[in-house]
């Protein structure tokens, strides 16, 4: 396909067809008919069912599934289009209020799973498929931590009036922010993604100023957005209580497949490495001709500009680098703009940052993006086409058992982004622009697996700290020494910095998440080890694992793959690769 020329909005039509409020009134209709019909058969479940009137039950439960995904997609994606819209804010928490009653219904069939007799359900497993296996062990591990229906109602109609709703006020104030910033004696007013795009940019002066800009408007809102953390905190410890969990990250490692013990060892390993990038920095300094970088300056690019690139040319070139890689790939990424399911313009209230989303099996997934023609798009593009493509890979699992688990989630969209780079450097002759490259590419490999590591490290000591009455001053003096940690003597920090962490909305919205983001990269960077070792020989493996989607634990999916997790030495593998790019860029 041509690439498109400009960055313009996607169409949501495929969830919701025009005139929409038409098409909403329909589609909860057809949510409400088929949620009466699923209830009705809730006498059947019982532990003498007929196995082939159970899976019978099973597909209404999987169409369910997939109606809610679709209609919670449209009321999500409406309102990524422009947080200040009242219209797209009162059709989600419509569509949201009518999901949570649906859920409500049907919650018995999830509870049942977890209930039936340990018989039941290995008759019931040997009859299905994979996916179904899987499916009901993934049920019946939440066993130990379930509640009564009762209870879990009340916590659904709770969060969705209140921790999920108070989530939603932390996006639209932090959505609405403006900055003010001067650039070549021109002041400009900017989105955070627009600011953003100046961390990179090569006068120390603007980096300086971008970040203190950035902080000083989280400063000015400090008090209300550490009391939503605050909220946000005791809330998810609260439920942990409830639901008996070892620790606040107990949870989400279980709902990732993930034991404890493999989790603490690759936050362990991540700590022990932190020398890797402090060497990294200290070398970064004389490359661009500082005594010490500033925290400001981690991301300054080595070149004395920062080429821009027009929204096709970038298209073409992530798409041509996925074709080379695989013919497959390419069209799969291809797919998406043809379906025309990209949203990437700038513009006033949109949402800030980048994803892909994955509503169905049947569906080509949406891609977000803020284009503004740094290089620095190019790899984000990259990356959400990246996980596009695992997404489409994926189709043809259940709705139940499509979606990839966190730990796997980053996979193929970290690899994506090496592939781009892989073959920017191919067709670079320049010496100082392959270092600028390389070295850009060990700033992502910074900020996607140490950073995001330590993220995850202060909010297990931010979670424990808040549900014993800590301040905002001692949280704000806890993130500090976190970054204390990390940089050692290697950089200056300045004060400002202090605010960092209620600029994190994964803090807020999906608390432990981060971690995924260390696991996928340094995971992709032992794959593509492989890679580089194997050739074309490698890629139908690599496929293999996209291809699993969440129909089996990351473990066996990993050990399948010839790694071990729970071995400090496989999370180490990655950051000896790190520190061979560093090598490498030394002797360029």
């Amino acid at each position: 396909m041509l690439a498109p020329l400009t960055a313009g909005r996607w169409d949501l039509q495929d969830l919701l067809a025009e005139p929409v409020e038409a098409s909403l009134e329909v589609a909860l209709h057809e949510l409400e008919t088929e949620v009466a019909a699923f209830v009705a058969q809730r006498d059947l479940l019982t532990d003498a069912i007929d196995t082939a009137v159970f899976f019978d039950i099973l597909r209404h439960y999987e169409s369910i599934t997939d109606q809610s995904r679709r209609l919670s997609a449209y009321g999500d994606l409406y309102f990524s289009e422009d947080t200040q819209n009242g219209a797209a804010l009162n059709l989600r928490d419509r569509i949201n209020k009518a999901l949570t009653r649906a859920n409500n219904r049907t919650l018995f069939f999830s509870l049942w799973l977890k209930e039936m007799a340990e018989e039941t359900a290995v008759r019931l497993s040997a009859a299905g498929t994979d996916d179904f296996r899987y499916f009901l062990e993934s049920e019946r591990k939440f066993k130990p931590h379930t509640l009564s229906e009762s209870e879990e109602q009340i916590i659904n109609l709770k969060d969705a009036n209140g921790i999920d709703a108070m989530m939603n006020l932390y996006e639209m104030i932090t959505s609405g922010f403006s900055y003010t910033l001067e650039v070549d004696g021109e002041t400009k007013t900017l989105s955070r993604d627009q600011l953003a795009g100046y961390y990179r940019h090569p006068d120390p002066a603007v980096r300086a100023a971008t970040y203190q800009e950035l902080y000083r408007v989280y400063a000015e809102n400090s008090t209300l957005l550490a009391q939503i953390y605050n909220h946000r905190a005791h809330d998810w410890h609260n439920e942990g209580d409830l639901r008996h969990f070892a620790q606040p990250i107990s949870f989400r490692n279980l709902a990732n497949d993930l034991p404890d013990d493999v989790v603490d060892t690759l936050l362990e390993v991540c700590r022990q490495n932190s020398g890797i990038f402090q060497r990294y920095f200290e070398l970064k300094a004389g490359w661009i001709g500082m005594d010490k970088l500033r925290r400001y300056d981690i991301y300054a690019p080595l070149a004395a500009a920062d080429k821009e690139f027009a929204y096709g040319a970038a298209v073409e070139m992530v798409l041509d680098s996925f074709t080379g890689f695989s013919p497959a790939i390419g069209e799969l990424a291809a797919r998406v703009f043809a379906a025309d399911h990209v949203d990437a313009e700038t513009r006033p209230g949109k949402r800030g940052g980048a994803f892909c989303y994955g509503v169905s099996p049947a569906l080509t997934p949406w891609v977000f993006l803020n284009y503004s023609g740094q290089a620095r798009d190019v790899a984000v593009m990259a990356h959400e086409l990246g996980h596009a493509v695992h997404d489409m890979l994926c189709a043809g699992h259940s709705p139940l058992t499509y979606h990839p688990p966190l730990p796997l989630a980053e996979t193929a969209s970290v690899f994506a982004e090496m592939i781009l780079t892989d073959r920017l450097l191919k067709e670079e002759n320049d010496p100082a622009v392959r270092r600028d490259l390389l070295a850009a590419a060990i700033d992502d490999a910074y900020a996607s697996v140490h950073r995001q590591a330590f993220f995850t490290i202060f909010e297990r000591e931010a979670h424990r700290l808040i549900s014993e009455g800590a301040t905002v001053d001692a949280l704000c003096e806890t993130y500090m020494a976190n970054l204390r940690d990390q940089f050692g003597d290697s950089l200056e920090l300045s004060d400002e910095f202090r605010w960092e962490w209620i600029s994190i909305p994964h803090f807020y919205n999906v608390p432990f998440y981060t971690y995924a983001y260390s696991f996928g990269q340094l995971l992709v960077l032992a794959l593509y080890h492989q890679y580089q070792r194997e050739g074309e020989d490698f890629i139908p493996r690599y496929l293999k694992i996209l291809s699993y989607g969440g129909s089996e634990a990351p473990v066996k999916v990993l050990e399948e793959a010839g790694f071990d997790i729970h071995a400090p030495q496989f999370w180490q593998g990655g950051y000896d690769v790190l520190q061979e790019m560093i090598t490498a860029l030394e002797a360029l």
